[in-house]
């Protein structure tokens, strides 16, 4: 029993780290923006978009429906990890990286009224995003092939 839920407290804990460093990066551009913004390296360049909808700006301008939305999803997915035993790892890892990067963006949303946006890709034309939107990603194809692994 206890290993289950130092297990739990595990992917809880890299939610938190995930939502640190979107945070962290979030206020550094913020604040330097004029000093970093088009820097490029080598798959990538800084810039800064201010980002008032969700995933490829749908929703643009609805802050208290999309937040809500973060805080659901924010509720369910602490829920999914803390309380269901039937879980694999694979499963509440994913989720664990989609509670980071729900809240990280969710909190942006509520106490700013937009998401700070600054990675855009050198190499395809896509839309500016931010690590809370990797992290989200990142558990969506795990997710995924956990589906597929377990073939539910």
């Amino acid at each position: 029993m206890i290993n289950k839920i130092q297990t739990k407290l595990y992917f809880l804990t890299l939610s938190i780290f995930i939502i640190l460093i979107d945070q962290f990066s979030k206020y550094f551009i913020f604040y330097n923006y004029k000093k970093v913004i088009n820097i490029n390296f080598l798959l990538f360049r800084l810039d800064f978009v201010k980002n008032y909808g969700a995933a490829f700006n749908i929703f643009s301008g609805n802050r208290i429906f999309l937040s809500c939305i973060s805080i659901i999803f924010t509720i369910l997915l602490t829920y999914l990890i803390l309380r269901r035993n039937n879980l694999s790892l694979l499963d509440i890892l994913s989720y664990s990286f989609i509670l980071g990067g729900t809240v990280g963006n969710g909190i942006d949303r509520t106490f700013k009224g937009f998401v700070i946006d600054f990675i855009n890709l050198n190499f395809i034309n896509f839309p500016v995003f931010n690590i809370a939107d990797i992290s989200i990603n990142i558990g969506l194809f795990i997710l995924i092939y956990s589906f597929f692994k377990y073939k539910r």
